[in-house]
C-alpha cells in the first residue's frame, strides 16, 4: 500500500524563525527545524504567514528547499487585524481550514503549534480537536546547542479513546455519572440504561433546554434535581436550582412566581419578588408540567429563551438571566400544539434534546434494586434499619412485577413506607405485604368501576364517545381497560385475543389490537403516556 503524503500547516514564528547570515543555522528555528528530522519527510508544508514578512517568509522558504528539496511550500497570506483577538483569529483559521481541500485517503495531516501566538495555538488545538483540521497536532523543541541540530518533535493524537488511562479514567467518570443519575440504583432494564447514558452524555455537553416527558411518578422532577446537581459537580453551573409545577399557579400568580413583579404591580404586591427565572441565573430552572403554562407565561418564557431577558410583571425595565431550562410533562405537548394551547415556536425551542421515561411496569426488572433502595431511604428517614424476610420479599415481588402501579414511583415508594412504618422492630413480615397488597387491590377495583362508565369519553372526548354505538362504545371500554393496565401492545393483545389466537397458525396479537385502536384514531404508546 502507498504511502500517505505528509502534509503539515504552521504559523510562521516572526521571532523564532527568524535569522541573517551564516549565524541563522545557528539558531534553532522550528518552523526549518521540522524538515530536518530524518524520521519526519514532510512532503508539503502549508505556511501562514504575515503579508508584512514577506522577506523573512522567502528567507525560510529558500532555507526549507536546502535542508529538505523533497518539502514543497505552499505559501498562505493570513493577516490578523489583532493577533490577540480570539475571536477574530479563530475565524480566520477556521475559514482557512473550512475552504482546504482535505484528502484523508492519500495524506496524512500535522498541525505544528509551536510557534504563532498562545492565541493563535489555543485556536489551532480547537480547530484540531473538532476535526476541522483532519489531523494530530505537532510539537516540536528545540535540542542541545549544537550546530544545525533539528531538536526533538512531539505528535499528539487527539483522539482520547487511544490513550488507555485516559479512556479508562472517562469512562469511570462517566460510569459515576450515569450512576449518580439515577441515584446509585443498580437498574438492569436495558432502554432505560441507554437512555441514562445519553442522558449524562447531553448533561455535560450541552446547555440546550431538555424535555423530560413520561407519566406522572416516573422520576422527572428527580432526574431533573440530578442532572443539574450533576452540572454543579462538573463546574457547569455557578447558580441555584428553581423548580415549579406549572399546573399548580395561574395568571398573575404565575407570572409573579416565574418572572418576579414590582411593588404594587397587582393588588396584593406589597413588595417586589425577584422571580424564578432571576433566581436560576446561571444555574437549571426546572418546569415541571410545562403544558399547564398559559399563553401570556409561554410568550415571555420564548423570549427569556432566546434572548436571555424579560420584564418583570409591573415593570417597565428588561431584567436579565442565563439559565438552562428543563421541562417536564405527563401530556403529548404536539396535541396542544393542534388544539392551540401551546405555541409551536416554544415546543421547538425545547423540543431539542427530548426523553421519555418510561412508567414503572415498563421496567419490572429494576423493581428489585429499587425496593433495596427505598428500603435504605425509608431506614434513614425513621431511623430504623427496616429489612424483609424472604417469603415477604417475594411475595412483594411477585406482585410489584405484574401491578400495572397508577403513580409509578409515587406509589412503589409510598407502598414501601407504608409497609416500612408498620413493621414491628423493623421487620416487614408477609402479613404487612399482604395487607399492602390487599389494599392497593381493593383501591384498583373501586376505582375501576367510578371509571367505567368515562373511559371511552376520556380517551375519545365526550363529543366522539357520544356517536358510537352502545355496542361499540362496550367493546372499546374492555380493550381501552386491558390496554392501560398491560405493559405493552403485544401483552394487551395476548390477553384480549388469548381465545381465538389458539386456532390460528399464524398470529400477530399486536398488528390486530393496533388496527383495532386505529379504527378510533387511538395510539397505544399516546393512551399509555395519558
Amino acid at each position: 500500500m502507498a504511502r500517505r503524503k505528509l502534509v503539515v500547516f504552521g504559523i510562521l514564528g516572526t521571532t523564532l524563525d527568524a535569522g541573517k547570515g551564516n549565524a541563522r543555522w545557528e539558531r534553532w528555528r522550528p518552523t526549518v527545524a521540522l524538515t530536518q528530522h530524518e524520521d519526519l519527510l514532510v512532503d508539503r508544508l502549508e505556511l501562514l504567514h504575515g503579508s508584512h514578512v514577506t522577506d523573512l517568509t522567502a528567507q525560510v522558504v529558500a532555507d526549507i528547499a536546502h535542508v529538505s528539496p523533497e518539502t514543497k511550500v505552499v505559501k498562505h497570506a493570513l493577516d490578523f487585524r489583532d493577533p490577540w483577538d480570539f475571536e477574530h483569529v479563530y475565524g480566520k483559521l477556521h475559514d482557512l481550514a473550512a475552504g482546504y481541500a482535505f484528502d484523508p485517503d492519500k495524506e496524512e495531516y500535522l498541525v505544528h503549534i509551536t510557534t504563532g501566538t498562545h492565541v493563535a495555538q489555543i485556536c489551532l488545538f480547537l480547530l484540531t480537536e473538532s476535526r476541522y483540521f483532519p489531523g494530530k497536532l505537532l510539537q516540536t523543541a528545540p535540542g542541545d546547542k549544537t550546530k544545525q541540530r533539528p531538536g526533538t518533535y512531539t505528535i499528539i493524537d487527539l483522539d482520547l479513546s487511544k490513550y488507555d488511562r485516559l479512556a479508562s479514567r472517562f469512562q469511570k467518570e462517566t460510569a459515576e455519572a450515569q450512576s449518580f443519575l439515577k441515584s446509585g440504583i443498580e437498574t438492569k432494564n436495558a432502554a432505560f440504561n441507554a437512555l441514562i447514558e445519553r442522558i449524562e452524555r447531553v448533561a455535560v455537553g450541552s446547555r440546550a433546554p431538555i424535555l423530560l416527558t413520561g407519566p406522572t411518578g416516573a422520576g422527572k422532577s428527580k432526574l431533573a434535581k440530578r442532572i443539574f446537581e450533576l452540572k454543579k459537580a462538573r463546574r457547569q453551573v455557578s447558580g441555584q436550582f428553581a423548580e415549579l409545577n406549572c399546573a399548580t399557579l395561574r395568571g398573575d400568580a404565575a407570572m409573579s412566581t416565574l418572572f418576579g413583579h414590582t411593588k404594587g404591580a397587582f393588588t396584593g404586591a406589597t413588595n417586589e419578588r425577584p422571580g424564578l427565572l432571576r433566581k436560576a441565573d446561571n444555574g437549571v430552572l426546572f418546569l415541571d408540567e410545562v403544558g399547564e403554562l398559559g399563553p401570556d407565561e409561554q410568550a415571555m418564557l420564548l423570549r427569556a429563551l432566546e434572548e436571555k431577558v424579560f420584564y418583570p410583571l409591573g415593570s417597565d425595565r428588561e431584567v436579565s438571566s442565563d439559565f438552562q431550562l428543563i421541562c417536564g410533562t405527563n401530556r403529548d405537548l404536539r396535541t396542544q400544539i393542534v388544539s392551540g394551547d401551546f405555541r409551536e415556536d416554544l415546543f421547538a425551542r425545547i423540543n431539542l434534546w427530548t426523553f421519555a421515561l418510561p412508567a414503572l411496569n415498563e421496567r419490572p426488572e429494576d423493581i428489585p434494586p429499587n425496593l433495596e433502595f427505598q428500603l435504605e431511604q425509608v431506614s434513614r428517614s425513621v431511623g430504623v434499619h427496616v429489612t424483609m424476610n424472604k417469603e415477604a420479599k417475594s411475595s412483594f415481588l411477585k406482585f410489584a412485577a405484574t401491578w400495572t402501579w397508577p403513580g409509578n414511583f409515587r406509589a412503589f415508594d409510598a407502598a414501601v413506607t407504608r409497609m416500612a412504618t408498620l413493621a414491628e422492630g423493623g421487620r416487614i413480615t408477609e402479613t404487612v405485604v399482604a395487607d399492602e397488597l390487599t389494599r392497593w387491590q381493593g383501591s384498583l377495583s373501586a376505582a375501576s368501576t367510578r371509571s367505567a362508565d368515562d373511559l371511552v369519553s376520556r380517551v375519545l372526548g365526550a363529543e366522539r364517545a357520544t356517536r358510537l354505538d352502545r355496542f361499540d362504545r362496550v367493546q372499546l371500554q374492555d380493550v381501552l381497560a386491558v390496554c392501560l393496565a398491560a405493559r405493552s401492545l403485544s401483552a394487551a393483545g395476548r390477553e384480549l385475543f388469548a381465545a381465538s389466537r389458539s386456532e390460528k397458525a399464524s398470529v400477530n396479537d399486536a398488528d390486530r389490537l393496533r388496527k383495532y385502536l386505529a379504527r378510533f384514531e387511538i395510539d397505544f404508546a399516546e393512551l399509555k403516556q395519558g
